[in-house]
């Protein structure tokens, strides 16, 4: 018999970036794989529950044509002989949206729709788990990353996949959005095997956000001093890049180490002063130890500003 992935999932849209994206978690083996199709000219899909992989493809030609999403899930649904074991959703780049729950997806299933997203799921502990994705994606701050984010941590947290954890993705869309502006690709991140897969998912991710998307460029920075900068030295040294007494002054030997840092991480998509204002505002926000509180502090600093 083929794996039915238990899987929960939101497509959504973001008009202000022009981006659409799919976010996933699943007791399933690199869900990411399998489950999201992105496509900045034409819109998202999720295919889960006994997943056909061709009603991504299909369908964002659909949307392309001019079709809307309920229109996509119709002409799906209607051409697939197995379509009641089957769970789409589709958000449009024209807004449009829409979702399918197959009668012979297993329970708990359903879907449930807002102004810019779907959310949908299969073998869930429990009906709060969409409602619970929904509110947190209608409730989040930030970019269509961090709201898609919260959204799968809202869903594993009120329940969520009934038979646990495995693997999770994120995969967003806008137009010249990808590496250098070659492709639409502005976020591909996926975790396929892990015991807490949308926490690493999340880490990943900001590591990925640090690199490879750019932001707007802050009004003013800020220099790294007193107890902060000492323990940033420490921090640098600890990891080698610093071989001298750590004070409180940020001084010309400590931004050195931050320099190379810096290249040694590929975080050259911020200047040395813009990353080291994000980790003068980040570092008591930022939990954990070593390069992974310096990674959590450049993010944080740098969360205030804008994504182009």
């Amino acid at each position: 018999m083929t794996p039915r992935p238990s899987t929960f999932s939101i497509v959504a849209r973001d008009p202000d970036q022009n981006a659409v994206g799919v976010a996933v978690q699943s007791k399933f083996i690199s869900v990411g794989s399998v489950v999201p199709f992105v496509s900045a000219d034409a819109g998202a899909i999720a295919t889960q529950s006994f997943a056909n992989v061709a009603y991504g493809p299909d369908g964002l030609d659909l949307l392309r044509e001019g079709h809307t999403a309920e229109q996509v899930v119709e002409r799906l649904t209607e051409a697939d002989d197995e379509a009641e074991s089957r769970q789409v959703g589709v958000v449009g780049q024209d807004g449009s949206i829409a979702a399918f729950t197959g009668d012979e997806c297993f329970d708990v299933a359903g879907d449930i729709q807002g102004a810019t997203y779907t959310v949908q799921g299969n073998i869930l502990e429990n009906e709060e788990t969409l409602d619970a994705m929904a509110e947190a994606f209608e409730t989040t701050d930030g970019g269509l990353p961090e709201r898609l984010l919260a959204a799968l941590h809202a869903g594993n947290d009120a329940g969520g996949d009934k038979r646990g954890e495995q693997s999770a993705a994120m995969y967003i869309a806008k137009p010249e959005g990808g590496y250098d502006g070659g492709n639409d690709r502005w976020v591909d991140v996926r975790v396929d095997d892990h015991e807490h897969p949308i926490d690493e998912l999340e880490r990943v991710f900001k590591l990925y956000d640090i690199t490879l998307l750019e932001r707007a460029e802050p009004d003013e920075t800020i220099s790294l001093a007193g107890d902060t900068a000492t323990e940033v030295c420490e921090t640098l040294a600890d990891l080698g890049f610093y071989e001298e007494t750590p004070s409180e002054e940020f001084d010309d030997s400590a931004v050195g180490a931050l320099e190379s840092f810096r290249g040694m991480n590929n975080f050259e998509n911020h200047s040395l002063g813009v990353l080291e204002d994000a980790i003068a505002r980040g570092w008591d926000d930022a939990a954990g130890d070593g390069e992974a509180r310096l990674v959590e502090a450049i993010w944080h600093g740098l969360s205030r500003l804008e994504r182009k």
